[in-house]
Parts: C-alpha cells; structure tokens; sequence
C-alpha cells in the first residue's frame, strides 16, 4: 500500500479532483491510501438534487462550499473536525464489500479505546452511535472505497446545513442529530488531536513506523487542476446535474398571494407559471418568458430580473421579495 499526502489542502474540490486523478491516472500496482480533511462543506452525492439536500440561505451565508462527489449515497457535512479516508484498488471485486476498508479503521479505532463496529453494510458505529459513513465508486478497472470519520464536527452547522430551508431549526432536532451521531472525540480514553489520530490510523492501517508513499509529482498537479476545473468547480456538475425536478412555492406577501410552479432540467427553468391574487397592468406571461431559460440558481435569476419592473406585473412589490420566492 502507497500513502498520499495531500500537502494539508482543505479545498473539497480540490481534494475531490486528488482522489479522481488517483483512481483514473495512477496506475500502480499497490493499493493506495489517501485522508483529507475539508473546509466547512456540504459533499453532494452523485445522484442526488443538489437543493433538496441543502439550506441554500445556510450554506452561502456561512460560506460552506456544496460540491458533488463521483460516488452515490446521502449528503454529507464536512468540516475541520471530520477527517476522511479513501482505498484506491485495482479491479472491482471489492465493490459492495465495505467492511475490507472498514475494518482497518476499526482496529485503530478500539486501539484507542473506542468500541467501533460495522452497522449494516457501511456505517461505522460507536457507543450505539453513527460516526462514519462510507461509499463506494469504479471506473474501468479501478475503485474507491471512501468514508467520513466525525471526529470534532459541529453537529449543529452539520444540522442546518443539510436541513432544506423550508423546515425549523429547534434545539430539539439538534439534540436528534446528537442522539442518532456522535464525535469520536467524546469517547477517547485519552484526549488527542484530529492530527494525531490521523498519524495512529496511518501506522496503524500500514503496521509499521514507515510509510511507504506515491509521491504528487508537477505533472499530477497539473491533471488535478485540470479535473477541479472540468468538474467539481462548476455550477454544472455541483448543482445543475441535478435530476429534473419541480418547485411549488407560495407566499402571502405585500401585494396578495402569490405562488409560483418551476419545472427544472439540467439546472435551468424549462417552465414557469406565476398564479396570484395580485393585480398589475402587465401580462405575468411576459415574466415567465422572461424567466424561462435562467439557470436556476440566485445570481441568475437576479440578473435575468436586472431590467424588469415588476410592480408592472405584480404592483408595488420588492424584487428581492420576488427573488426570494423563487428561490
């Protein structure tokens, strides 16, 4: 097995696009072993609505990236205090056999007196609580096998990260979360940093002081940018690969009740119809048309509204009040 060492980046699509490049470029025979731990960030799984898994008021006032992952599953809340691993191995007969990649972390984790076991197929669970979930991707003749490892994650910015906005926040949802996952750092014996822990993972998963490792040459560093550029820094892969789905929002605002119906495909509005009590003295088709065809994300829709008046359509109402029912 070949270590990776990621140089301490914490950039989720950066890391992403190392753990891309190490499954799709690096052809050694060895298996490799890759951590990393993120910034504050929502990671998107594969085939997931990207906005029914966030708070996208949270996120962006709080500066928490949303990426997509290449592996399927649930989305996932990372941050300073999560420190993630990732197998990459020749061939696929590993695929669905979680508990190869598990079980190293296991054995780490009750070295350090914590009582760790596989749940079900590819959680880890300690004290009868989640502390790490795992997924899996292939490609040609090559996989990944990934997880997460809540170490010193605040749950609360875990909470309302993940909650779709629609929904309340209360303390008793927080204690929820707390009941169903827990940090790895509440049931250490002996107190320790996220970084040692990594270093006793690390020496533990090898067996030995020394660690053999595959070192990112220029030429690496170039097709990792290269991969971050084509993919997870884009709004198109992030959020607009997104399934098809639909938007049904009402609201009782200054001018009546207006409640809007939004077809989405591949990010952008393929349809829009405004219904209301409203009044104005302009015909609303005129602002669907307007709207058909924006991406469907905050900033384009600002600017798709930039040059219309809409108190001609709706009467004396806000455009940030419009802005923030359709999204």
């Amino acid at each position: 097995m070949l270590f990776v060492d990621n140089q301490n980046i914490m950039d989720p699509r950066l890391n992403l696009a190392i753990e891309e490049h190490l499954l799709r470029n690096v052809h050694v025979v060895e298996p490799i072993l890759f951590f990393y731990v993120n910034e504050p960030s929502v990671i998107i799984g594969r085939n997931q609505n990207t906005l029914e898994e966030i708070d996208p008021d949270y996120v962006e006032a709080n500066a928490i990236h949303v990426v997509r992952r290449l592996s399927g599953g649930g989305a996932v809340y990372h941050d300073k205090g999560n420190l993630n691993f990732s197998f990459v191995t020749n061939g696929r007969e590993d695929i669905h056999n979680f508990a190869k990649f598990t079980e190293p972390v296991i054995m780490v984790l009750r070295q350090c007196g914590v009582a760790a076991e596989l749940h079900g197929q590819s959680d880890i669970f300690a004290g009868g609580k989640k502390v790490s979930g795992n997924a899996q991707y292939s490609a040609g003749q090559r996989m990944f096998s990934h997880g997460t490892l809540l170490y010193d994650s605040d749950l609360e910015r875990m909470l309302k990260s993940l909650n779709p906005r629609q929904l309340q926040i209360e303390s008793k949802a927080v204690q929820s979360v707390r009941n169903f996952v827990t940090n790895v750092r509440e049931l250490l014996v002996e107190d320790l940093t996220i970084e040692v822990l990594k270093m006793k993972l690390l020496h533990g998963i090898f067996g030995s002081e020394e660690i053999p490792t595959y070192e990112l040459t220029v030429a690496d560093w170039q097709q990792i940018e290269t991969i971050a550029d084509a993919r997870y820094r884009l709004w198109e892969w992030n959020f607009g690969r997104s399934p098809q789905f639909n938007v049904q929002r009402s609201e009782q605002l200054t001018v009546g009740k207006v409640d809007v119906r939004i077809d989405v495909a591949e990010g952008h509005i393929q349809a829009i119809k405004i219904f209301g009590n409203f009044t104005g003295s302009r015909d609303v088709a005129e602002l669907e048309q307007a709207l058909t065809g924006s991406r469907y994300d905050r900033q384009a829709l600002s600017d798709a509204l930039r040059d219309v008046d809409i108190t001609l359509y709706f009467g004396e109402l806000q455009k940030t009040d419009f802005l923030a029912l359709l999204y």
